[in-house]
């Protein structure tokens, strides 16, 4: 039997680590899990008691909107105010989606089609390569990493390509390389798009997530950025509310505005009293976000000094909820797949193997800062010991 779209997506790389991982937990085996970058930190605690309150009032048991509700609009936009100085019309240039991974599908859907070309970098989080095939559209990956200059790597990529790009998408902080960028990055990447007439998506996952004095800028800071670009903005990271589904795509009024009479055809939006208790979060729970990023500083460093340690050297990410680790030279030969297989039989840690970012990640596995610095203090005393034994 053959399906449309979903034959045209590889195999699901991580599937091989989740279920030796589960097989390993059956057996007994004590697996720290830093492979699916999964938030452990509960939701502010306002926030639960909020969706409690509203979820026992009958009214919101009913439809919702699909763009979300007005006051939701109104306070990513007062969010977008107070830490980028951008100003947001909550009806034309806000939409709240189910996450950000539905809200960049459905905009692809709506941005191009067969015979379109997108260009995206490569390592990747797969929605971004696939979100693009998905619609139709092919997908020009531009190799992402520290050793060149990617703005210049990604205007070759445009220059040489034909047809000529429609949509070029971007995220920064960057999963799972953990790159980040300078707001000059963006404002040459906004001149450019209005040179050349591309439209730009930048996944704002980690918005909040910086360490060192580092602050992630938002695309939609720079002057004219509006007239080409959209950000998707979320929830599950800065407030860890990753079960929730609550993201937004904002900027741009026609993109937006696209988005929204297609997602008027496909859905009533998340469940009004999550709706609601976002509200509460986005208003009233900045400081939270301050404790959710001293948790992840605490446990990068935990994680990278551990490492440095036993001899596995890598550099501290200045954003993001990961650690890019290059692979150790003696191990190099394995590929990222079989590394990670080997640190979940000899380690009982379990990491993302790269190649499952694309083909240039199989150098590196990625750590997600999921689990408490003493869980982290353990996995790495696990991985020391591994790297210490003749077992390449």
């Amino acid at each position: 039997m053959q399906f449309r779209r979903v034959d045209e997506l590889p195999p699901y790389v991580f599937a091989e680590i989740n279920q030796r991982r589960t097989e390993a937990r059956r057996a007994g085996i004590d697996v720290i899990d830093l492979g699916f970058g999964n938030p452990d930190i509960p939701s502010p605690p306002g926030v639960v008691d909020k969706l409690v309150e509203a979820a026992k009032q009958g009214k919101n048991h009913r439809y919702s909107a699909s763009r979300g509700i007005p006051n939701l609009r109104r306070a990513v936009a007062d969010r977008y105010q107070r830490a980028y100085g951008v100003s947001l019309d909550p009806e034309t240039e806000v939409i709240n989606t189910i996450g950000a991974k539905e809200g960049l599908s459905h905009l692809m859907w709506a941005l191009v089609q067969p015979g379109d070309v997108a260009l995206v970098p490569e390592p990747s989080y797969p929605i971004h390569i696939y979100a693009p095939v998905l619609a139709g559209a092919e997908v020009r990956r531009v190799h992402l990493s520290t050793d060149a200059n990617f703005f210049d790597r990604l205007t070759a990529a445009f220059r040489t390509s034909w047809p000529k790009p429609r949509v070029i998408v971007t995220s920064f902080p960057h999963n799972p390389t953990t790159l980040t960028v300078d707001i000059d990055f963006f404002e040459r990447l906004v001149e450019f798009a209005h040179r050349n007439d591309v439209m730009l998506v930048n996944d704002f996952a980690y918005a909040d997530i910086g360490f060192d004095g580092y602050r992630p800028p938002s695309l939609l800071q720079v002057d004219g950025a509006k007239a080409v670009s959209v950000e998707l903005y979320t929830l599950s990271k800065s407030h860890s509310m990753a079960g929730w589904r609550v993201g937004f795509v904002v900027g741009n009024a026609e993109m937006v505005g696209a988005l929204q009479q297609l997602k008027s055809y496909l859905d009533y939006g998340t469940f009004q009293p999550i709706q609601i208790a976002s509200i509460i979060a986005l208003n009233e729970h900045d400081s939270y976000i301050e404790e959710v990023v001293d948790e992840y500083r605490a446990r990068r460093d935990t994680l990278v000094d551990g490492l440095h340690r036993a001899g596995w050297k890598n550099d501290a990410p200045m954003a993001s909820m990961f650690v890019w680790a290059k692979i150790p030279e003696r191990f190099l030969h394995m590929g990222s797949l079989e590394f990670a297989l080997d640190l979940l039989d000899k380690a009982s840690v379990a990491v993302s193997p790269g190649i499952g970012f694309g083909p240039s990640g199989d150098t590196h596995v990625r750590f997600a800062l999921v689990e408490n610095e003493n869980r982290i203090t353990q996995a790495v005393r696990n991985i020391r010991h591994h790297l210490n034994t003749d077992g390449a």
